[in-house]
């Protein structure tokens, strides 16, 4: 044993003091007990490569080494890691916690266990401490190296890249191509060092730390990020591999993501023998069978799996660690297996109050010495998480284009909810800690037969919201209540055709969805009944299609009217004109071509001669392969799209006549958007067709005719959104914080760089006249407040500001008598403010303490921001309530002189109309959710049911007669409504017929087949249900501008 001690340790190796390791175990509970006698030695492989020898009682349980390991490293967050070793079959297993060491291995000389990553959390922001973060960027580096971590050539060098930047810093030609001959990466580097140093050369500053993050930041977007494969079979005998993660389980076939069944859809996971079994919760929409079945290779394997995800369901989804199940009298059926350690809440919630002392630590392959920060302050959030700087890539479209992300959503070949937690830095009340949510899957095993089902009483309650294509839509049974997003009757103060303004009517309400007199029967489309083909794929192909065609009108807004209101005013500059139009109309002209063919492909598919026909035109794979290769050459003009927002706006800044010609042509009915809304519509559309080809990729088997090159255009597309993808993120804030500046008056540079729009919303504010209704704007550094001016602008005035920095926020309903109440205490002013619903303070309660939280990591406090603000004479202390009342609409009109018409239909009206909120993740589903084709509306006192061509987009739908009609003839925005399927008693004896109702207001629809029936309730249920917060902002890059 004395050769053991002289063994220098993984402490000392890193650097840090052998005393300071850190329990992961909760404050107050006792380590486990470990048994005197005769000591054992393990080997362990750490991931830097190194091995350490531990010795522990030879009747030691698994968490005693674990332990070891983790105090060794001086790492407080270990619960994310496992250790893994080979059994006598040679399978690699996990390393069960609770059983002693020598149980499981029984040879301890001849093995060597592996400390690993265990559990992938959806946000490497939530990672708090920079040795965890490093110990994940050296698994990214290991999976990487044993061809684990799969993924296109780009992204791969732009891994390896960050990886150099942190082992050897800035970059130099002649030190790179030693470093990489010297270090192989993956297999066959040699052909990627020239892209490798390309993107070496861009982050040029950036710490180890950084690099650490950046690299996290790409790899968890990849497909196969955290994946560990088990092969299997299904019912049918194909070869599948199943994979578990932190969002469910996960269904692949080779390394192509084809299924993924979420842990709010499972009910019951269990084995018998061999076999693997899903039991879902009953979903009508759900084309799946109630209990899914996969064989495995053996009992064993099916038995390793099923412990696997057991773990990553109570890691995930629990408060608190499962309490064991008491042991039986006579006999036991199933296994005792249960989750063993913190949850990832526990350990969130452990970090964040600080109950550890920060080390250094030292880095093995890094030349650059990066040390844990001894400064910082225990309790802030993401203290260590470094942020990323706007000249990390440079011009580098394809650095930029694989590092950015989205708010709040993921790009991913086929997605899924994505984090089933609420952010560690909100303060949740008493009454709701406890909370369960129906949704939560009972881990109940059954090896012989099924145990009765129980339901686990500890899981968080918040869903990220589903992005892409949608595999796990929630239950209709959730969506017969109110939507989030709207306010229960009750609650209601505004009926949806009353307006504020006694002078216009509500945007709200068209004449067209509430005249009975303008319904034509529709029996002459029963009795016709066309013979077309039932197959699914026709169904998407035929989405393919109406989708472009509106996607074509759209782009006619910009290259046929816009361009012509152009020609005959002398209003913009012949430099603007000429980056615009000569950007658009390539692009509309080759989806000209687009939409043919894929027209003539559908009537060949019909076989208008011969529905029953087969051939080689069942398929539409090759015509989107071709047309997508072809879209390649296109992407120089798509990445024109950021300058020609930025310029279009610099020029409506910098010209009055401009900004009038663009505010009216915004007036026109062809312009049923905003107009900077158009100039993204083809980087919208581009992340349509990859939904699409991940859903025609998901429905084929691999033996179809189709599933090549349907997988083939799946692979193009995904490399065009994830070159594009940077640009994106940056535009819509960029167009949002644009489109918010128009629907405001009192503040004239909403528009500065680093801001990021977060949320708005109508809230009641309490001032001396008592609770006021007011519109609030929250920024990442600022909340406004404002109310509906009595003009014919329609836009709201600004009525004050609250600075985030500094800010503090309670629940005060015991103290002003008030439901849903809020206190915001800012540095110099007080408000108290009201939500009409339990949900939407909530909501707003999530936002803005995420928003203080990460105002309080900035620089400072903001700058004054606002034109013409209200006089602020409070003192810090006061805490009496704000006197502004209606009053103040007369006051200053010092920003009123550019007065003139203004659309009142947008979603800032909408929302104060229907006294709800929406959010930027909100827009973000929005964006992907975007829908057209031809549906059949009924009202409710109606007999008939009318045709119409509905486009649904930006939480709204827009009726048309036709898909040739160039406007709308009415919308209906969805904000507040509920979809429902009809009721018995409604006598809708249809098929495909779902129901919006909002108040009084009940509209049925129905589509032509399950699977448009399918896809419309999918779309506007991310309308009418507002989507969660899946996680606090991550800290990135501010937006250029």
């Amino acid at each position: 044993m004395g050769e053991t001690e002289q063994r220098p340790t993984a402490g000392s190796r890193l650097g840090a003091q052998e005393n300071a390791g850190i329990s992961t175990l909760e404050h107050g509970q006792k380590p486990p007990m470990t048994p005197p006698g005769k000591l054992v030695s393990i080997k362990i492989q750490m991931l830097d490569d190194t091995q350490e020898t531990f010795d522990i009682p030879q009747r030691a349980p698994g968490k005693v080494l674990h332990d070891a390991v983790c105090n060794h490293l001086n790492l407080v967050e270990g619960d994310y890691f496992g250790l893994e070793f080979p059994d006598h079959k040679k399978m690699m297993v996990w390393l069960d916690l609770l059983k002693p060491v020598m149980k499981q291995i029984r040879r301890p000389k001849h093995v060597v266990v592996k400390f690993v990553v265990k559990f992938f959390p959806p946000d490497h922001a939530q990672l708090q401490e920079e040795l965890t973060r490093y110990l994940f960027a050296l698994q990214v580096k290991q999976d990487l190296a044993q061809g684990r971590l799969t993924c296109n050539d780009t992204s791969t060098a732009l891994l390896i890249s960050h990886i150099v930047q942190s082992e050897i810093g800035d970059f130099d030609e002649t030190i790179d191509r030693e470093h990489l001959a010297k270090n192989k990466y993956i297999p066959h580097q040699e052909a990627l060092e020239d892209k490798i140093m390309e993107f070496h050369r861009n982050h040029m500053g950036q710490t180890p730390a950084e690099s650490d993050f950046q690299l996290l930041e790409i790899a968890r977007r990849l497909e196969m990020y955290g994946i560990r494969l088990h092969p299997a079979k299904d019912r049918e005998g194909t070869k599948i591999n199943l994979a578990v993660a932190n969002t469910g389980i996960l269904v692949f076939q080779g390394h192509t993501k084809i299924n993924a069944f979420n842990w709010a859809k499972v009910r019951k996971l269990s084995f018998k023998r061999k076999r693997f079994l899903i039991k879902l919760r009953p979903d009508v929409n759900s084309s799946f069978q109630d209990t899914l079945e996969f064989l495995m290779a053996s009992r064993d394997f099916c038995k390793s799996f099923w412990k696997i995800c057991v773990e990553h369901h109570a890691f995930f989804r629990l408060f608190e660690e499962p309490k064991p199940k008491p042991k039986p009298v006579l006999f036991s059926r199933g296994s005792s297996f249960r989750f063993s350690g913190r949850t990832q809440k526990q350990v969130l919630d452990y970090v964040k109050e600080g109950g550890h002392k920060k080390v250094q630590f030292e880095r093995k392959h890094s030349k650059i010495h990066s040390i844990r920060s001894l400064t910082a302050q225990p309790s802030e959030q993401h203290t260590e998480v470094p942020k990323q700087s706007a000249r990390a890539y440079g011009d580098n479209n394809d650095a930029a284009a694989v590092q950015s992300c989205r708010q709040g959503k993921e790009l991913k070949a086929s997605t899924e909810d994505t984090g089933q937690h609420k952010s560690p830095s909100l303060k949740k009340s008493p009454k709701e800690g406890r909370k369960v949510d129906g949704a939560v899957v009972s881990t109940v095993e059954e090896e012989e037969e099924p145990a009765k089902d129980r339901m686990q009483q500890n899981r968080p309650q918040s869903q990220q919201p589903s992005t892409g294509s949608l595999t796990g839509s929630p239950h209709l049974s959730e969506l017969s209540i109110n939507s989030q997003g709207g306010p229960s009757v009750a609650n209601m103060t505004l009926s949806p055709n009353l307006s504020p303004d006694a002078k216009q009517s509500s945007p709200l309400v068209s004449p067209l969805l509430n005249d009975p007199s303008c319904i034509r029967a529709d029996d002459e489309e029963e009795v016709k009944r066309k013979r077309v083909p039932t197959e699914k794929a026709y169904f998407m192909a035929k989405e393919v299609a109406t989708t472009e065609r509106t996607y074509l009108k759209d782009l006619e807004v910009i290259t046929s009217w816009f361009q012509s209101a152009v020609s005959k005013e002398d209003c913009m500059p012949e430099t603007l004109k000429n980056l615009i139009f000569s950007n658009f109309e390539p692009l509309h002209k080759f989806h000209t071509g687009f939409l043919k063919e894929i027209e003539q492909r559908l009537v060949l598919w019909e076989g208008r001669s011969n529905a029953q026909i087969k051939g080689d035109y069942q398929r539409i794979g090759d015509v989107m392969l071709k047309n997508i290769q072809s879209m390649k050459q296109l992407t120089v003009h798509l990445r024109k799209h950021n300058e020609i927002l930025m310029e279009l706006e610099n020029g409506i800044k910098n010209s009055r006549k401009l900004e009038t010609f663009c505010r009216d042509f915004e007036l026109q009915k062809v312009c049923y958007l905003p107009l900077n809304t158009f100039l993204l519509r083809p980087l919208h559309r581009l992340m349509h067709y990859k939904q699409i080809m991940e859903r025609l990729c998901k429905h084929y088997p691999p033996s179809h005719i189709d599933f090549r090159d349907s997988r083939a255009a799946l692979a193009e597309i995904s490399e065009m959104v994830a070159q594009l993808h940077g640009n994106m993120i940056k535009m819509e804030n960029f167009q949002k914080l644009h489109e918010l500046k128009k629907d405001l008056i009192g503040m004239d540079n909403l528009v500065i760089p680093g801001r990021e729009f977060i949320r708005l919303g109508s809230l009641s504010k309490l001032s001396g006249k008592g609770l006021q209704q007011r519109m609030f704007f929250l920024f990442n550094d600022i909340l406004l407040y404002t109310s509906r001016g009595l003009t014919a602008s329609n836009q709201f005035k600004v009525h004050g500001h609250l600075p985030l920095y500094g800010m503090t926020m309670e629940e005060s309903e015991e103290e002003w008598g008030v439901p849903h109440c809020l206190t915001l205490r800012g540095q110099h002013q007080s408000i108290v403010v009201a939500a009409s619903t339990r949900a939407e303070m909530d909501k707003w309660t999530e936002d803005i303490q995420m928003a203080i939280d990460l105002a309080e990591k900035s620089s400072g406090p903001a700058p004054e921001l606002l034109a013409s603000s209200p006089p602020d004479n409070k003192s810090p202390d006061e805490t009496t309530v704000d006197q502004e009342s209606e009053d103040d609409l007369s006051a200053s009109r010092t920003s009123l002189e550019r007065q003139s018409p203004h659309r009142g239909n947008t979603t800032v009206h909408v929302c104060w109309h229907r006294n709800t909120s929406v959010s930027m993740i909100d827009f973000s589903v929005a964006v992907e959710n975007q829908l057209s084709g031809n549906l059949l509306r009924k009202f409710k006192n109606s007999n008939g049911w009318q045709k119409l061509w509905v486009v649904f987009t930006n939480f709204c739908m827009f009726f048309y007669k036709s898909h040739q009609d160039n406007h709308p003839l009415a919308s209906l925005p969805l904000l507040g409504y509920s979809l429902t399927l009809p009721s018995e008693s409604e006598n809708i004896h249809k098929d495909y017929v779902f129901k919006l109702h909002f108040k009084s207001h009940v509209y049925y629809f129905r589509a032509e087949s399950e699977y448009t029936f399918e896809r419309w309730m999918e779309v506007i249920r991310s309308a009418t249900s507002s989507a969660s917060r899946p996680r606090a902002l991550s800290h990135k890059e501010p937006h250029a501008y």
